[in-house]
């Protein structure tokens, strides 16, 4: 097993067996209607991760989450568009 280091995105790190701290379960919390956050955490602490993550439940891959909290507790039958904007460049 590999460390993710400076790896941003779910896909690649699940794709390529790094090590995944299964955080799903606290997203799924996140994800509540109504509900908006400001993630303000210091650099390089996990927010492109966190994102990415997200997108990755709304898109509705389901594969990626094979043994991980969401696999059982997320309706895939329902995904969701996703706007990504980018303003590390």
């Amino acid at each position: 097993m590999n460390l993710p280091l400076s790896i941003e995105t779910f896909k690649t790190i699940i794709e390529n067996n790094y090590i995944y701290v299964d955080k799903t379960e606290n997203i799924l919390k996140l994800i509540v209607p109504g509900r908006k956050y400001f993630l303000s955490r210091p650099r390089r602490f996990g927010k492109s991760l966190l994102i990415s993550t997200m997108e990755e439940l709304f898109k509705g891959n389901k594969d990626l989450f094979k043994g991980l909290y969401a696999e059982n507790h997320w309706d895939w039958n329902k995904t969701f568009p996703v706007v990504k904007i980018n303003f590390s460049t």
